[in-house]
């Protein structure tokens, strides 16, 4: 059975060994030229993939990260440096024979099925590379592309900033701090990546405010008696606690575990609704700049001007020279027909995040499009391990109706999130 893999970042290499361990025959579609997707920093941005800022160190441990047969090497640190994470897929990729089953330079243009899907099930893929165009067939395809190159950008949504003269961008084209030299900042959005840059940006710059509009519990990576964050919160008994208590009782259970470090409101950062809060952020330094006036928190913005920035509930302007918003991503696939996944408010229709329900054949998956409470490398396996075996008729999926009550379910939840 021929597998085609889109993108050769953390869970296209998983799916193409996962594919190797079940006798299938993946083919691997990278449009770069090396392997790592979000994990391989580059200096300039390009187009179609995700971008990383040159100081991004791993949130989750590698106790908690590791793929289930290749450890990390003993002497890499507990929370891995972008360059040592990549390090870390190129010896999976070199172990487990994998950079044999990846073309690189080919940038998947199309996916489509075929005239006789009903019966078969295959797909036709284009692919580019080097300006010619390639039509292959495929008995089926994992879609690894990931969630992270295609900004979100609302401007829409921000009052004024068509007059504002400031510099303004996405946080995707960040680097370097430098760019924050002794200007006045403000950062849009209270994300990792938007407290990552908060903090690089207050030790240069005159002034910082971070602009959030329903706060965020924060974690610190050094949790109970110095073991990693993710190795206290991520147990089978905090997951018990988590699915199945009550909603508004596991919440605040989990919110008095997080205060215990410190109290979130008297920081401006504890949630209005704390039962609805997206998962929490990692971030150690964060507290301590606020306490010494590095940072500042403020509500959601309510109207920019010229050169300043009004808050709601706060009755001053701002001055303000740069404006950097950390306003998240946009889920698409733009090689795939919208009929096979449709997009609505960045909810996809997807059984278990995976397979799209409608198709009359199981055989076009989606992996690592899922925001998991941890590491996002072993949900990306067991995506993998269960998806070949979905391909090879091992495993079965239910009937199309339970897949569609799922999905809906979880759309309507998401919707009064």
């Amino acid at each position: 059975m021929r597998v085609a893999v889109v993108g050769a970042g953390v869970s296209g290499l998983a799916a193409t060994k996962c594919c190797l361990d079940e006798g299938l025959e993946p083919t691997c579609f990278e449009q770069s030229q090396d392997i790592g997707g979000l994990w391989r920093y580059t200096e300039h941005i390009e187009a179609g993939r995700p971008s990383l800022y040159a100081s991004v160190i791993s949130n989750t441990s590698k106790e908690m990260s590791a793929f289930s047969d290749f450890p990390f090497p003993e002497h890499f640190p507990a929370f891995l440096p972008n360059a040592l994470l990549l390090d870390y897929l190129r010896r999976y990729t070199e172990h487990f024979g994998l950079r044999e089953h990846i073309r690189f330079g080919s940038t998947v243009v199309s996916i489509r099925k075929r005239p006789d899907f009903a019966t078969t099930g295959q797909w036709e893929v284009v692919t580019e590379a080097g300006g010619k165009q390639t039509s292959y067939v495929f008995d089926a395809v994992m879609v690894c592309s990931g969630s992270f190159s295609e900004p979100s950008l609302p401007l829409q949504c921000f009052p004024g900033i068509e007059r504002f003269r400031g510099q303004r961008f996405h946080s995707r084209q960040y680097k370097h701090p430098d760019v924050f030299q002794g200007k006045r900042v403000l950062v849009v959005g209270m994300g990792n990546t938007g407290v990552d840059i908060a903090v690089e940006a207050s030790r240069v710059a005159a002034k910082v405010t971070i602009s959030t509009t329903r706060g965020a519990w924060l974690l610190s990576r050094v949790s109970e008696h110095g073991y990693p964050w993710d190795m206290i919160l991520n147990t089978r008994l905090m997951t018990l606690i988590k699915t199945k208590l009550p909603a508004p009782l596991s919440w605040r259970l989990i919110n008095y575990k997080v205060n215990q470090w410190f109290n979130h409101e008297n920081y401006g950062l504890q949630p209005e609704n704390s039962w609805l809060v997206r998962e929490p952020l990692v971030n150690d330094e964060l507290p301590s700049y606020i306490l010494t006036g590095r940072i500042t928190i403020r509500p959601g913005v309510k109207e920019f001007k010229d050169s300043s920035v009004l808050f709601h509930n706060c009755p001053e302007e701002e001055p303000i020279d740069v404006v950097v918003f950390s306003t998240g991503y946009t889920i698409s696939f733009p090689f795939l027909e919208e009929s096979i996944i449709r997009v609505e408010n960045k909810h996809m229709s997807l059984y278990k995040y995976v397979f799209p329900p409608r198709l009359q054949k199981p055989t076009l998956a989606v992996l690592g499009v899922i925001k998991p409470f941890g590491a996002i490398m072993p949900v990306a396996e067991m995506q993998a391990r269960w998806v070949s075996r979905v391909f090879k008729g091992l495993c079965q999926l239910p009937p199309q109706a339970v897949m569609e009550k799922e999905v809906n379910e979880k759309k309507k939840n998401q919707i009064q999130c």
